[in-house]
C-alpha cells in the first residue's frame, strides 16, 4: 500500500504530504481544490505523461515522491519501496526506485504491476484485450495455470526450434531464394574478371584519354626544346670544349659532365617522342575503358568500395552458399523435432482450450450477478474465445465483450460508449477477480460519474468489497460512497498573500459525518446530518 505521498509543485500545490491507511481511502473537496491533481501526481510516479504546464507558476520544477510498504516486494527495503520523480521545465526527467536512477520507461514497467490508475475513460489493464486471457486463466485457478506453464515450457521450444530452423534456412522456399540470390551475386563478380588496382589504372588511363590533346601538344613543345634546341645548342658546346681539354684538366672534367647530361638529354628526348606516341587513342578504346569502370563502380555499390572488398564479399558469400548446402541435415532433424514437440503441444493446447470453454461461463455468472447488483439488470457479459494459431497463452484469444442493454449485440469492452456503465462494469470484473488481481493498490479518479442513487450505492458497496484485499483511494462527489471510507481526506485551497495553494486534512469522525453532509445537500445542517449519520452507520 502507499502509507506516504509528498508533491511538490504541481499546479495549485505548492507543497503537501499524505499519509493514507489501507483499505478504502475517501478523497473529497470543492471542485478546483486540488483532488484530480493528487491522482495526476500518482500517475506522474507511476511513470505517466507530465506537461510541463502542470508545473507550478514561479517554479521550475515538479517532484513527486511515494512510500509503497509491500513486504513480499522482491525490491523492498525493510518492506519499504521509495519512488520519486522530478521533473524540470527544461524537459529533464530524474526517476528513482530506492535511490536507484532508472529511465520513465523503467519506471512505468516497474509500477505496471503496483499501481492502477482508473479514470472514467481510462481502465488501462482491464480494457486491454492482450490481459484478457491472463485474468481468465488466474480465475480458472492455480491447478490450470500448471498446465499452462507445461505448454508455455514446450512453446518456448518451438519457438526455439522455429528460430534456428530459419537462421539455418530451414525453410525450403527461403532456402532455395537466398541459394539464387548468393549464387547470382558470385557469378556477377567472378563473370568481372577483377584485379587489384585495376580501377586505379584505368582510371589513370581515363586520365589520359581526357587530356589527350593538351598532353600531345606539351610533349610536342617540350620534344622541340629539348631535340631541335637544346640538343643541338650542347652539342656546339661539346665540340668547342674538345678544342681546349688537353691544356687544362678542369676544362676536361667540364667537358665530361657536360657530355653526360648530353646522353641524360637525350634519353630524355627519346622518351618524349615514345610519350607523344601514346597518346593516339582510338574512341573504341576511350568507351572501352568509361564502360569497365562503370562495370567496377556498379559492383563496388553493390559489394564494397574497393576491388579488394569485393573479391572479400565473394569468398564470404562462397562460404555461405557451403553452409546453406550442407545445413540439410541438421535442418532435417530439427523439423523431426518440431513435429514431435508440435503434436505435444497441440494436444496441450486443445486441453487448455477445452477448460476455458468449460469454464468461462462461472466467470460469466459470477460477473453478470455484479452487474445485476450494481443495478445495471439489462447488461450481460461474455467471454469471447477463438481458437487460432500456437501464442504464448495456448491457441487461444480471449475477449471480454459486454452489452448494457437487453436485444443489443455484444460489443468489445474497450467499446462500451456510457462513463457511467464502464464506471460500474469495470468494478463488477474487477470485484470477482480481486483475488486473481494482484495489482495492489487501485486508484479510481471520479468513476462515479454519471451515476447516483441506488447504483452510487451499490457502486460504494463494490469499491469497499475491492478494499478488502487492494488499497483503494478515489476521488468521489457521492456521499454514498464517501460515507465507506477507512479514511477520508478533505481538499481544499487557501490563498496565501498572491498565490492559491492546496491544502488536506485527515477528518476525525465528526467531520467525516460533516463531510457527507455537505456533499449530500450542499450544506450542512441538522437533516443532512442525520443523513449522513445514517449513511455512516449502514457501512
Amino acid at each position: 500500500m502507499i502509507s506516504t505521498l509528498h508533491i511538490k509543485n504541481i499546479g495549485i500545490i505548492d507543497e503537501i504530504t499524505i499519509d493514507f491507511s489501507k483499505g478504502f481511502n475517501i478523497l473529497t473537496g470543492e471542485t478546483g481544490a486540488g483532488k484530480t491533481l493528487i491522482i495526476g501526481a500518482l500517475g506522474i510516479v507511476a511513470g505517466g505523461r507530465f506537461s510541463k504546464e502542470m508545473i507550478r507558476k514561479g517554479e521550475n520544477h515538479s517532484f513527486v515522491e511515494i512510500s509503497i510498504y509491500l513486504p513480499n516486494h522482491p525490491s523492498a527495503i525493510d518492506g519499504n519501496i521509495i519512488i520519486s520523480r522530478e521533473i524540470f521545465d527544461n524537459g529533464r526527467n530524474t526517476c528513482k526506485i530506492n535511490g536507484r536512477l532508472v529511465t520513465v520507461t523503467e519506471l512505468k514497467e516497474f509500477m505496471n504491476n503496483i499501481i492502477n490508475i482508473h479514470g472514467q475513460n481510462d481502465n488501462q489493464n482491464l480494457l486491454n484485450k492482450e490481459n484478457h486471457i491472463k485474468y481468465l486463466d488466474k480465475f480458472l485457478g492455480n491447478e490450470f495455470l500448471k498446465q499452462k506453464s507445461k505448454y508455455v515450457e514446450l512453446y518456448n521450444k518451438y519457438v526455439d526450434i522455429n528460430k534456428q530452423l530459419k537462421e539455418n534456412y530451414g525453410d525450403e522456399k527461403e532456402k532455395q531464394r537466398k541459394l539464387d540470390l548468393l549464387y547470382y551475386q558470385v557469378n556477377e563478380i567472378k563473370n568481372a574478371n577483377l584485379k587489384i588496382n585495376e580501377d586505379e589504372e584505368l582510371e589513370d588511363k581515363r586520365n589520359l584519354i581526357v587530356n589527350a590533346e593538351k598532353i600531345s601538344k606539351s610533349l610536342q613543345e617540350a620534344d622541340i626544346q629539348i631535340n631541335e634546341n637544346a640538343l643541338n645548342s650542347i652539342s656546339i658546346a661539346i665540340r668547342n670544349l674538345e678544342r681546349i681539354e688537353d691544356i687544362n684538366v678542369k676544362y676536361q672534367k667540364t667537358l665530361s659532365s657536360l657530355k653526360s647530361n648530353y646522353y641524360d638529354l637525350q634519353e630524355i628526348g627519346i622518351d618524349l617522342n615514345h610519350f607523344n606516341s601514346d597518346t593516339n587513342f582510338e574512341e573504341s578504346e576511350r568507351d572501352e575503358i568509361e564502360n569497365r569502370i562503370d562495370e567496377i563502380n556498379d559492383l563496388k555499390r553493390k559489394y564494397g568500395n574497393t576491388i579488394e572488398e569485393i573479391l572479400n564479399y565473394k569468398e564470404e558469400v562462397e562460404e555461405e552458399i557451403e553452409k546453406i548446402e550442407n545445413s540439410e541435415e541438421k535442418n532435417q532433424q530439427l523439423k523431426q523435432e518440431l513435429e514431435k514437440l508440435t503434436k505435444e503441444l497441440k494436444k496441450l493446447a486443445d486441453n487448455l482450450h477445452t477448460i476455458r470453454e468449460k469454464n468461462s461461463s462461472d466467470l460469466e455468472i459470477k460477473i453478470n450477478k455484479e452487474l445485476s447488483d450494481l443495478e445495471m439488470p439489462g447488461a450481460k457479459f461474455k467471454v469471447d474465445i477463438k481458437n487460432t494459431n500456437f501464442n504464448k497463452d495456448g491457441t487461444d484469444e480471449i475477449e471480454f465483450m459486454i452489452t448494457t442493454n437487453k436485444g443489443e449485440d455484444f460489443k468489445p469492452l474497450i467499446k462500451t460508449a456510457s462513463g457511467g456503465e464502464m464506471s460500474r462494469i469495470m468494478l463488477a470484473i474487477k470485484t470477482v477477480l480481486s483475488d486473481v488481481d494482484e495489482v495492489p493498490i487501485l486508484i479510481f479518479d471520479e468513476i462515479d460519474t454519471g451515476i447516483s442513487g441506488k447504483a452510487g450505492n451499490a457502486v460504494g458497496e463494490k469499491l469497499k468489497t475491492i478494499s478488502k484485499k487492494h488499497q483503494v483511494i478515489i476521488v468521489t462527489h457521492l456521499a454514498s460512497i464517501a460515507a465507506k471510507g477507512d479514511s477520508n481526506y478533505y481538499i481544499y485551497k487557501e490563498v496565501e498573500g498572491n498565490s492559491t495553494k492546496t491544502k488536506v486534512k485527515n477528518l476525525n469522525e465528526q467531520e467525516v459525518i460533516e463531510e457527507i453532509a455537505r456533499i449530500s445537500s450542499g450544506i450542512v445542517s441538522e437533516i443532512s446530518l442525520k443523513h449522513a449519520m445514517e449513511l455512516r452507520a449502514a457501512v
